[in-house]
């Protein structure tokens, strides 16, 4: 076996600096120096991804293993709550990793680059960093005002001093009781130890510690003056070789031009260099910079493939090795983007970024900063121009760099002669540029409401009585928007396209299935109205005596207007009831909360939505409605969902927690009131429009959305008594979410291989939407269900899809959905599946 040379040994030797601790240490760190007159030597992370190309996989786990390590430590409950803040420069992307692996948690990181028109939310200094001050820029004011857990992120745990200032600072505007730091090393001295401890005492709060090794740097006296003598020197020696490599390369390169053509993209000064479009999601966020929350994780998670394959095709014929170069503050989509890439090339991608600190560089084994490209900042910096590094790229034998920038660094500086590209150029045959645009958050809507439409209502749209609903959408009855369902399923699963882009064709129920339905509602409405009347007691008891319903469309449609009916039946109130579009990955109407807004209390709002499911739904619109309420100024609305059946337990206003058949999942719009699910195209949906529906005026032979109502509502004087009782019942029942739902998912999705939980779909609402909508795989069946799983049998067997009966499932039914079929995956019949 070959020795390998720790990379610090080069530095230990000459200053006499000691690193011991863990075992891992010396796997996870190097030593280098660098120009900084507070300290001497720079700890090098080997798995970071800043100064050493690595792997993006390790990258990208380690982040995420200490983000689980956070969650066991906090507990689902907690770690729900919870708001990740990483450190600008070095941890921005281990910051973001992190929050992926605390689980859906709204992500912030520090930053050096002023943004104008955005208000400072808190800073703090950095004692020994080369710039010190930093600035915190949310676009949600109130994204760190919660109670919840504060997590701090940094790639090392030194002095503490970092920590302590931004806790000191944050806790005076914004006091809360727990705090979790998290970083790559422990590396406090024997005198720092006690500092955390203290501080927590200080503050009277707790403040915990997750790092993924311990150690220590012992440091000789004298050693900062040694260090800089030390750079002094070497730096010369550096500057004299850098010039005579570029005078020798600047003559190769004139003789060169004489015999070709001007480069590729007619941009001097990078030869061959070539742009590579994305095709970046609109107005999703390029990092962390002003917050990224977890529905903006769920539209990047979508769009990585599509990017990644874009990447892949400009690469090069018979590139072996690949290096995808994120800039300063960009760190995570650079990883996100390498790490997809790493997925789908035979290349070896590694990944790392540009950097604003300046260390010394030395060809040595033993030393962690083996080369160094220096190039002027081209990204118009606060602190004016000045000199940018990209360490251990030359000379590692990339056969192409990807670089990645934002929009804002797209500039002159950065295709001149002497700029970055041009730098990358001399040291590897192909450069490719990638352009994330820049994020920059939106303004306050300053447009009065009054632009915004009234509601649509039947028999206009919809075959609803036109008090029974208000649909804050718009018509596009006459837009095709029907695609055959393996096009879509292709298309989405691919990041080609977003579901809410087009909508699926129909599912026209057969004579046997109808009959199915029918007699389905026949068993279930006495079981259904007894629901209705327990959630709306709750309703009416604990958020709002007169509560503006506001159904999601179109699922929870049928129960708005069924809560209403109580509510006029039991209680003689006439309670308003609108339908908005909410679209996973892309939260709520705006717009239709705006109108909402202009016309409502926020607070007497109650979102009514069917069932939950894994509780997606219900995150998404807990963050659209934070983003929503900071961007306008509007306070009051309350995101938690009532719902007739809560399986996955994620809400606290709920008829029920069993998961049964409610038979309007069995249908699509003929018992919706004939309306599609929503749609969200930016070419159909303007900055002033509500998102759009069909109304299928055409299947009104087929309708029984009144049938279904009708045949519930005719058992309100049945169960009135068992409805309040269970309501008087679940008022004293202690009803926090546990989000078993969530966990059961997971581990479905581990256990079967399919690393997606949005393929995953739980419950016998969401496994009927599966076989009518997508391309199911196969369904998983609770041993022993009964009746409520009769449709889904009947569907399956249509489709030729198998039913698994699985003991101990914490679901009726689950829905698979095929993951990647078009990738040689196969059909139920064993044959491939054919697009």
């Amino acid at each position: 076996m070959k020795n390998v040379v720790w990379t610090g040994t080069w530095v230990a030797e000459r200053l006499g600096v000691e690193l011991v601790g863990d075992e891992r240490l010396s796997d996870l760190l190097g030593l280098a120096l660098r120009r900084n007159p507070r300290r001497a030597h720079l700890l090098v992370s080997n798995v970071l991804g800043k100064h050493v190309p690595q792997s993006p996989s390790v990258v990208y786990g380690h982040g995420f293993a200490l983000g689980r390590r956070v969650r066991e430590l906090l507990g689902a409950e907690d770690a729900g709550a919870a708001v990740v803040l990483g450190y600008a420069e070095t941890a921005t992307g281990l910051g973001h990793c992190v929050a992926d692996g605390v689980g859906l948690a709204p992500y912030l990181h520090s930053t050096r680059r002023p943004v104008p028109g955005v208000d400072t939310a808190g800073g703090f200094e950095e004692s020994h960093s080369h710039a010190t001050s930093h600035l915190l820029l949310p676009e949600n004011p109130a994204l760190l005002a919660g109670a919840g857990p504060l997590v701090l992120v940094d790639d090392e745990f030194s002095t503490g001093n970092t920590v302590l200032n931004t806790i000191r600072d944050l806790h005076a505007r914004y006091p809360r009781d727990r705090y979790v730091v998290v970083a790559l090393v422990d590396m406090r001295s024997a005198a720092d130890l006690g500092r955390l401890a203290e501080f927590a005492t200080e503050i009277g709060a707790r403040v915990d510690l997750v790092t993924a090794a311990r150690g220590t740097v012992n440091l000789p006296e004298g050693v900062l003056e040694k260090g800089q003598a030390l750079v002094a020197e070497h730096e010369t020696t550096e500057a004299t070789r850098t010039t005579e490599a570029t005078r020798t390369t600047e003559n190769t390169r004139t003789a060169e031009n004489t015999k070709t053509t001007e480069p590729a993209d007619n941009r001097p000064g990078h030869p061959g260099a070539a742009r590579v479009e994305l095709g970046w999601p609109r107005g999703l966020p390029d990092g962390g910079r002003h917050g990224f929350t977890p529905g903006q994780r769920i539209r990047l998670d979508a769009a990585l493939p599509a990017m990644a394959a874009r990447v892949a095709e400009a690469l090069p014929e018979g590139a072996r090795r690949v290096l995808v170069l994120g800039f300063e503050e960009l760190m995570y989509a650079p990883l996100r983007l390498a790490r997809e890439l790493e997925q789908v090339v035979s290349a070896e991608v590694r990944y790392s970024t540009t950097t604003r600190s300046p260390v010394l560089a030395l060809d040595d084994p033993g030393y962690a900063i083996r080369t160094r490209l220096v190039f002027p900042a081209h990204d118009d910096p606060d602190d004016g121009p000045g000199e940018r590094y990209a360490y251990n790229v030359a000379g590692a034998g990339f056969d192409a760099v990807v670089a990645v920038v934002d929009s804002a660094a797209d500039t002159p500086a950065l295709h001149a002669p002497d700029g970055l590209l041009a730098q990358l150029a001399e040291h590897t045959p192909s450069v490719l540029l990638a352009v994330v645009p820049s994020y920059v958050p939106a303004r306050p809507f300053t447009e009065r409401p009054s632009m915004l439409p009234e509601p649509l209502r039947g028999p206009a749209f919809s075959s609803y009585a036109p008090d029974e609903v208000g649909w804050l959408l718009q018509d596009l009855s006459d837009v095709t928007l029907e695609a055959p369902t393996e096009e879509r399923e292709e298309a989405i699963q691919s990041g080609g396209a977003h579901y809410a882009e087009s909508l699926p064709v129909e599912y026209q129920p057969s004579p046997q299935y109808q009959e199915l339905f029918q007699t389905a509602l026949g068993t279930s409405a006495a079981r259904i109205a007894q629901a209705v009347g327990a959630v709306t007691e709750l309703v009416l008891a604990e958020r709002s005596p007169h509560p503006v319903l506001v159904s999601l469309a179109r699922a929870g449609t049928p129960v708005g207007v069924l809560m209403r009916r109580w509510a006029q039946h039991r209680h003689g109130l006439d309670l308003p009831h609108y339908a908005v579009s909410i679209v996973r990955g892309r939260g709520i109407d705006a717009n239709a909360l705006r109108w909402l807004a202009a016309h409502h209390d926020p607070a007497d709002v109650v979102f009514v939505d069917g069932w939950t499911g894994k509780g997606a739904i219900t995150r998404e619109l807990t963050e659209a409605i934070r983003e929503f309420e900071s961007a306008e100024g509007v306070t009051g609305f309350d995101p938690e969902i009532a719902v007739l059946a809560d399986p996955g337990s994620c809400v606290r206003t709920y008829g029920t927690r069993e998961d049964f058949l409610i038979p309007s999942a069995c249908l699509n719009s003929t018992v919706s009131g004939l309306i599609s699910r929503t749609v969200l195209r930016s070419d159909l949906v303007g900055e002033y429009d509500f998102h759009g529906a069909k109304f299928y005026r055409e299947l009104a032979g087929s309708d029984v959305s009144v049938d279904f109502l009708d045949a519930v509502a005719a058992h309100f004087p049945d169960v009135a008594d068992a409805a309040c009782a269970q309501a008087k019942e679940l008022l004293a029942t202690d009803r926090t979410p546990t989000w078993e739902g969530w966990a059961a998912v997971e581990r479905i999705s581990e256990e079967y291989e399919i690393h997606d939980v949005n393929l995953v779909k739980p419950g016998v609402g969401e496994t009927t939407r599966v076989l009518l909508r997508r391309v199911p795989w196969k369904i998983l069946a609770r041993a022993g269900a009964g009746t409520d799983l009769d449709h889904v049998r009947l569907l399956a067997q249509q489709r030729g899809v198998p039913v698994e009966e699985v003991d101990e499932l914490p679901y009726t039914c689950v829905g698979l959905i095929h993951p990647k079929y078009t990738r040689g995956a196969t059909g139920a019949d064993g044959k491939a599946v054919t697009v």
